[in-house]
Order: C-alpha cells, then structure tokens, then sequence
C-alpha cells in the first residue's frame, strides 16, 4: 500500500510539472489578448475610435460642424466614463463593418440593429435601446393609404437606405413592389418629396419626423412601427475584454435610466432642432 501511495504521489507531482509549461503558455497568451484588446489600446492611446455614419437624429452635424445626436451623445459619455477622448469616424454605412474588422476605429457606436448575419462578422454589445422600421408616404403619388399592404403592389416605388436593416425590411415586408435604395435618408427623402417614390421606409422616429415637417406633402399611413430592432455597439470578433467593458457600462448607465432619458430627448421631442438650424 505504501509503495501505491508513493507511486501515485510521484505521478501526481510529474503531472504537476508536465502541466506548468502549459498553464504558464496558457496565462501568457491570456495576457497578451488582453493586452492586444481594443479597451487596453484605447486607455494607452487616451482617445477612444467612434465609427458612425450621419443619420438623424443619431449622429449629424450641429450649426458649428460638430457631431451632435443621441450615438454621438452615447459615445461621448462611455468616453467620459473612460477618462479618454473621442474622436468620431464617419464611415459610409455600406462599408462600416468592414472598417471597423480593419481597425480604422474601435467600436462601432451607430445605431446598429443585432442580426444574424452581422453576428458572423462581429460581436455585439448588450443592446441599449430599441428602435423598429416606420414608413411614410408621398399624398401626392399614394394618397388614402392606411395599412402596410397597401403598399405591397407592382408600380409601389419603396425607397430605402442602402444596406440598413430598413431595406431588409421593405424587401420582407413589400415583396411585390418596386425598390430603390441610396446611401442617405435625405436622397430618399428628396426622391419621395419630389414625386418619385410612393413611400420612404426607414428607421423610426424619422419617418414620423417627415411626415410632421412636410405637411400637405408626406403622410404616415399607420402610426407607430412594423418592426422592432435591439440596437448594439459592435466590436471586432475575438475581443472579449472590449465586449466585457462596454457591457458593464452599458448595464450601468441603463440602470441610471440615462439611455431612456436621452432616447427621450432625441426620438420624442424636437427640442434638439435648434442644435441644427
């Protein structure tokens, strides 16, 4: 029994000492992800990367050519939290993803939607807010419209933003009728107003927001929205001490009730119009 016990001792001591290399591979490798992470290249820089692109009234240029809007507001308080800068990156929607995947900035921050498809390229955040797809119609091409339906038809024009989840919606939603997408919601918005499309489908509050400003001209058919999108920030896949940070933050301000008190300010009101005009 002794000569057993002596012999499982032994066998337990050189596991020991076969497995310390590993572990100690291990650790190190551990520490340089962590080290290598997006999060530990912005505290050593001081400056926090923001990718967005200018939609309204998430992110937008105010009357002194600063960014203003309830993402630029978002990325400037997780900077703030952070004791970095910000410095924000416009990037064309349609290639925002893939300049976030080759480091021309950190975190994405844009008003972004969770989707499968997305998940394959990059990781996402918690969600901070919600959002959903509205539409709005031209009186003078689609007049007495008032359900979704009746928008599903040949000879319907649909304009939407290219590469939003706003097209992927109309396409769903309106198989039958005709579309056209363009890199901004004012092309879509110039397109409806001068005669060219029946309907703008984009994300809410905007296509409300239309219908109010351009009375006479544009309509909402149906109040409210027909989709509901949780909205994330995005990292580059891998990076888990990044993704870990942003969601303890967001976690933390949404229970200060923060998120609520700015989507508020930005999507129900328009007391930030004179930021603008």
């Amino acid at each position: 029994m002794k000569r057993l016990i002596t012999t499982l001792a032994a066998l337990f001591l050189l596991s020991v000492w076969l497995a310390a290399p590993a572990a100690a591979a291990e650790s190190k490798a551990q520490a340089e992800l962590v080290d290598n992470s997006a999060m530990a290249q912005v505290l050593r820089r001081g400056v926090l990367r923001v990718g967005m692109d200018t939609f309204v009234p998430w992110a937008m240029p105010d009357k002194n050519g600063e960014w203003t809007g309830f993402e630029i507001e978002v990325a400037r308080r997780l900077a703030d939290d952070l004791k970095v800068k910000v410095e924000f990156v416009p990037t064309a929607w349609s290639g925002i993803i893939p300049a976030l995947l080759t480091g021309k900035f950190d975190i994405l921050i844009g008003g972004m939607s969770i989707r499968p498809d997305r998940s394959q390229k990059v990781n996402f955040t918690l969600p901070y807010y919600t959002t959903g797809t509205a539409l709005v119609a031209s009186f003078k091409v689609a007049p007495g419209k008032t359900a979704l339906a009746d928008f599903d038809k040949p000879g319907m024009v649909i304009v939407s933003r290219t590469g939003t989840t706003a097209m992927a919606a109309a396409r769903k939603y309106l198989p039958h009728a005709e579309h056209k997408h363009f890199d901004s919601e004012a092309l879509c918005t110039q397109e409806l107003l001068a005669g060219r499309a029946a309907a703008f489908v984009g994300n809410a509050p905007l296509p409300a927001q239309l219908a109010v400003e351009n009375p006479g001209k544009l309509y909402s058919p149906f109040p409210g929205e027909f989709t509901k999108e949780p909205i994330a920030m995005a990292v580059r896949k891998g990076d888990v001490d990044t993704l870990n940070v942003l969601n303890s933050w967001i976690t933390v301000v949404d229970a200060e009730g923060w998120f609520a008190e700015r989507k508020h300010y930005w999507f129900e009101t328009k007391d930030w119009e004179k930021l603008i005009k």
